[in-house]
């Protein structure tokens, strides 16, 4: 890796992004995750037909195509990024990471328990039909009530506290919480694409899988489940017209295959390149690296209810099994941050007192024996090609972990769709025991790491402890900001004495580009040809 590509990334653009982090959370407003990979779902990038012949084209290939076009129905963000090329959140973020007026004009806090937004006037849905304050209400409704919209969202604790939306007298979309709710406009911002409810409640479910209907810049021109996505501009798009003319979105999850279609030229964007290709990448006359620090947290859940990760001891001596400095090292060739907590520095609740689990074998063996599982068996399941290195980051820390004489650990690839689908189901008799995942959180506030993972009947929660979840749940609902945030701090303390996962790393945004195409990457992992142009 070339020293000028790493400090950019490094310095620049982590510096960039931490201050942007702060300002969100200490605003108060403040404020992911993949496919089923069946035989054949890995395509050419370098098909050429249909709309890959327009010269105003952009081609995009990242690691998984989407589960689902159904914009409240997944968890994913490889998903997000073909939806939201259609579909828009209530509200835009500027640079700085700030709400900024989007399909929502104005907000305000009517009181503890209501919330009040006005929508865009002027708006077209891609069939003709107006935005209407009836969409964004039933839209809030159709996430967080089973009983609207046909669909029990898994997105419903990205909305936690808010029990209902309806329209006023005067117009206004009033949201009704179960108390303070600090995080329910920067939630609006960052999850909940708005959806007509007449062209939803027309559908059937599986035909809302495979079409959109959205208010976003670009709209849908074709969709081939499990091959690709194209889009053509929006003309009637409220923020004005895409520069780009056309949009297509396909994937592989062989980063050779993403990497060689770039120099190749047959594709735009390449995303999750492999640190260890990023220097030749930059080389190249015809292509460039664009990156940031991501806003996702690479971990290993343990279920609390499942033995050996029952006892505390067994779960801190996986996190001192690891040494970590070298995999960042020589895994990720320096692009990764070790973590001690289940959020990123630079978020609101963030605790920087808190340092990594050293490596430190001999004491992990003296844990394991003090917990009583020494022998133990264990399977970490990781989900095939999803993150970037994830595969060989997950190798390296079961190499680790066999290292020890008291503890046998084997790996099992799976299908990332597979895997989000029974972490989603609700059920956690169905969640493996021991996994890899990586959460995205595009709020900047350490409550949206906290709560899905860690507080009992959410859709995905793997550990229970009475004290952690106070803090949570305390914090959930406590306006004023200093206390709130040490509330935060506290319970990223109590996740660490726990050992709730073994804590990895943040993961780095890497994309090979053409040279033909003028972006700069974004924290948040989308790549929204509506903030691309070509040079």
């Amino acid at each position: 890796m070339p020293e000028a590509t790493e400090d950019r990334i490094s310095r620049r653009n982590y510096l960039q992004f931490a201050g942007a982090a702060a300002a969100v959370g200490l605003a108060g407003c403040a404020g992911e995750d993949v496919d089923d990979l069946e035989d054949g779902d890995d395509v050419d990038p370098g098909d050429d037909d249909g709309i890959d012949d327009e010269e105003n084209h952009l081609h995009i290939t990242q690691t998984q195509n989407p589960t689902t076009l159904d914009p409240h129905d997944h968890r994913e963000t490889t998903t997000d990024n073909i939806i939201l090329q259609a579909y828009e959140f209530h509200f835009k973020r500027d640079l700085d990471g700030n709400l900024v007026d989007g399909l929502v004009t104005d907000w305000e806090i009517v009181d503890d328990d209501r919330y009040q937004i006005e929508i865009r006037e002027g708006v077209s849905f891609h069939n003709g039909d107006e935005l209407t304050p009836e969409d964004s209400a039933f839209s809030i409704n159709r996430v967080v009530d089973a009983d609207v919209g046909n669909l029990e969202s898994p997105q419903r604790d990205q909305l936690a506290g808010v029990e209902s939306a309806e329209v006023d007298d005067d117009g206004h979309v009033l949201i009704h919480t179960d108390g303070p709710n600090p995080m329910t406009f920067a939630n609006l911002g960052s999850y909940c694409p708005v959806v007509e409810e007449d062209w939803i409640m027309d559908r059937d479910p599986e035909a809302i899988a495979e079409d959109m209907n959205g208010t976003g810049p670009y709209q849908l021109e074709e969709f081939v489940d499990g091959e690709y996505t194209d889009f053509t501009s929006f003309p009637d798009y409220w923020d004005g017209e895409a520069e780009i003319a056309s949009l297509r979105i396909d994937a592989s999850s062989e980063s050779s295959t993403r990497i060689n279609s770039l120099r190749a030229g047959e594709i735009d964007v390449a995303t999750a390149v492999p640190p260890s290709d990023a220097g030749a990448i930059e080389s190249d006359d015809d292509t460039y690296i664009a990156d940031a620090p991501s806003t996702r947290i690479l971990m290993l859940p343990m279920r609390y209810d499942v033995e050996p990760f029952t006892s505390q001891e067994f779960r801190q001596a996986m996190n001192y099994a690891i040494d970590f400095d070298s995999i960042i090292e020589n895994v990720l060739s320096g692009f990764g941050d070790a973590t001690a907590q289940p959020t990123l520095e630079g978020y609101f609740g963030h605790n920087p007192d808190l340092d990594p689990y050293p490596y430190d074998p001999e004491r992990a063996e003296e844990l394991v024996e003090e917990s009583g599982f020494a022998g133990a068996e264990i399977e970490l399941v990781v989900p095939a090609g999803r993150y970037l290195q994830s595969d060989e980051i997950a190798q390296a820390c079961v190499g680790y972990i066999d290292d020890l004489d008291n503890v046998s650990c084997d790996i099992d690839l799976t299908d990332f769709g597979e895997l989000t689908g029974i972490l989603l189901d609700g059920d956690i008799e169905t969640t493996p025991p021991f996994f890899l995942i990586g959460w995205g959180n595009t709020t900047f506030d350490a409550e949206n790491n906290l709560l899905p993972w860690l507080t009992e009947g959410t859709s995905q929660y793997t550990f229970v402890d009475e004290e952690l979840e106070d803090l949570i749940l305390s914090a959930r609902t406590e306006v004023d900001e200093d206390e709130r945030e040490q509330l935060l701090m506290d319970a990223c303390a109590r996740a660490n004495e726990l050992a709730v996962f073994v804590f990895l790393n943040r993961e780095y945004l890497i994309y090979g580009m053409n040279q033909r195409v003028d972006w700069d990457a974004t924290p948040d992992e989308y790549t929204r040809a509506y903030e691309m142009s070509l040079r």
